[in-house]
């Protein structure tokens, strides 16, 4: 089952989970200081306006001096441009450094992901994962770029204008001084309030994602049986429900925005009212009363910008989170390494092995039970069992795609889990059932079974697979381009590539899993015949449904139940084994 959204932690601090950002803001950490240091001059230069103004008022108008307000008006142009001037350079040197942030950070990501364990993946959607590789990092990149500055540089702002206007007259700065406690205390509550919704638009704009992505990948079942109705449905059920939780951000969102523009112009208001009584009474210059409402207009922006990079600070911090909550995830566990498999040739023992999913409910049997099994140098063995018997678990513990939960596996007499997983998978070549190929060329997708193979290891497997036909008649021949997953190939097409791929290297270990289901029996034939040369070469574990397939091993060995009941010949299983008997008849094979 994919992995649920973790719901948000209701102590988080939002401070402490956008810290977890320094280590990829480190390197650009100097261009950002700048591009604050600039953004405060920028905005502190709007606050020496009113006091140009109070100059003008008092000084030219007053005593109806043109050259005085043609000079006070070139000094306010002059401040205008600086400030424009410097705001565009701010931006400028933040808009490289944080581009390679969120680069690094999409690497890092791809990079966890690789890292991490089979299991992890089988329990995360991938929608989840791919909304956290873009959504999720567009939204750090904005905070990092506009939110992290502004609320520093604001907060700068309004420290230093609530100083001026201290210092024109106490009595109407402490009247703009009333809303600061109320404005605290709602933002505390809007913060809290609006990060439980904006964690919950993020996991659901995760489904969405797993919904399309699904959609497309399957859009030959979904046509095929006639399920464009139901998909469309689903699609606009969680489509609807992130509708409705990005109105509840909004309504948020304009609530706090209200409160924070109401009750600052309640108080410019107010001080408005008694300053001009107080002009009128002769206690307050014409000019000082001026410059005090142009200095509190001025910090209209800082104060009603509060509740947007409030907003935008929580949703990053969502993402944040969300983020870390795979970079956090434990990788596969490594080891210190040996020499990999440089012992004395002993082929494959499974020793007392036992597998149970770690998610698995308590009491659940495990999947594999005490598995003990030789494969001898340069024996092929096939692996036969029923549906469930976990046979395709077992031949997945081999190159440690998942870790056995008790007993050890040996490969020529070394513990693979003493093993580097890189030295590991260089001698383990798998093929599985279901042929995964990725958007590339046919070249491209065989090579990746073996670094630094040319043409000449190409050409040979796909012989062995008798794909080189088909591959010739491509438009381009190897290096035609396959599409996502192979789908322009058929099933068999496809999985004649990935036998190829598996056997590109000459692996010293080969693990197929049940590889020529696709085949149609002509061409089952001849790859079996070219598979037989290969396998004299490699030391073979193949998971077989089908009597023509064993007849490619040497021995068989019966899995029931997550046990090994039977081993031998294909003749002494058929006439020893009743179990086996059925697998191989017409019957069994048709029940598999």
């Amino acid at each position: 089952m994919p992995e649920k959204p973790i719901p948000p932690r209701p102590d988080r601090s939002t401070v402490r989970v956008l810290l977890r950002l320094w280590p990829y803001v480190r390197p650009v950490r100097a261009r950002l200081f700048t591009a604050a240091a600039v953004a405060i001059v920028a905005s502190c230069l709007s606050l020496v306006i009113p006091l140009v103004l109070k100059w003008l008022v008092d000084g030219p108008v007053a005593d109806r001096d043109p050259g005085g307000v043609w000079l006070g008006a070139l000094y306010l142009l002059l401040l205008g441009i600086t400030e424009a001037v410097l705001f565009g350079y701010r931006r400028w040197l933040v808009a490289r450094p944080l581009s390679s942030v969120e680069a690094r950070m999409r690497a890092d990501l791809f990079g966890r992901l690789q890292r991490l364990p089979i299991a992890f993946h089988d329990r995360w959607a991938s929608g989840q994962l791919l909304s956290r590789g873009t959504t999720d990092l567009m939204l750090v990149r904005m905070f990092l770029a506009f939110p992290l500055t502004f609320l520093l540089v604001n907060g700068v702002t309004i420290l230093a204008g609530y100083v001026l206007l201290l210092a024109q007259d106490w009595a109407l700065g402490l009247l703009l001084l009333a809303p600061v406690l109320p404005l605290v205390l709602v933002s505390n509550r809007f913060e809290r309030r609006y990060g439980a919704v904006a964690r919950a638009a993020q996991d659901q704009v995760g489904d969405l994602t797993t919904v399309v992505e699904e959609s497309v990948l399957g859009i030959r079942i979904v046509k095929g049986f006639g399920r464009h109705r139901s998909q469309a449905r689903a699609f606009r059920e969680l489509a609807g429900r992130l509708r409705g939780t990005e109105l509840v951000k909004a309504r948020l969102l304009a609530m706090i925005w209200a409160v924070i523009t109401v009750v600052p112009e309640l108080a410019i208001g107010a001080a408005l009212v008694l300053g001009t009584v107080r002009v009128a009474d002769g206690d307050l210059s014409a000019g000082t009363l001026v410059a005090f409402l142009s200095t509190a207009l001025a910090l209209r922006w800082p104060v009603e910008s509060i509740g947007f990079l409030l907003a935008m600070s929580q949703e990053a911090a969502t993402a944040t989170e969300r983020y870390f909550e795979v970079m956090d995830a434990p990788e596969e566990p490594e080891t210190a390494g040996t020499d990999a498999a440089g012992g004395t040739p002993d082929g494959v023992r499974f020793e007392n092995v036992t597998f149970r999913y770690p998610d698995a409910p308590d009491g659940t049997p495990p999947v594999l039970d005490g598995v003990d099994l030789h494969i001898r140098p340069g024996e092929t063995l096939a692996l036969v069992g029923g549906t469930g018997s976990g046979k395709t678990t077992l031949t997945a513990l081999v190159p440690r795609l998942h870790e056995a939960t008790a007993g050890r596996i040996l490969l020529d007499g070394e513990d693979i889990a003493l093993m580097e997983r890189q030295k590991l998978r260089a001698l383990v070549s798998m093929a599985f059932e279901e042929p995964t190929l990725f958007s590339a060329s046919v070249g491209e997708n065989v090579l990746m079974g073996a670094e630094g193979a040319g043409e000449p290891e190409l050409r040979r497997a796909l012989g062995v697979a008798q794909a080189d036909g088909f591959v010739d008649r491509l438009p381009d021949g190897t290096g035609t381009q396959v599409g996502e997953q192979g789908l322009s190939l058929s099933g068999g097409q496809r999985q004649r590539l990935a036998l190829a791929r598996a056997v590109v290297g000459r692996p010293r270990f080969l693990v197929l899993d049940d590889p020529l289901s696709a085949l149609d029996v002509h061409t089952e034939a001849r790859v079996e015949a070219a598979l037989r040369e290969v396998l004299r070469e490699t030391t073979a574990l193949v998971v077989a449904h089908r009597p023509s397939t064993v007849m490619l091993a040497d021995r068989v060995a019966l899995l029931s139940r997550g046990r090994i009941t039977a081993v031998g010949t294909h003749q002494e299983l058929l006439r020893t084994s009743t179990e086996y008997a059925w697998l191989m008849s017409g019957e069994g094979t048709e029940n598999r």
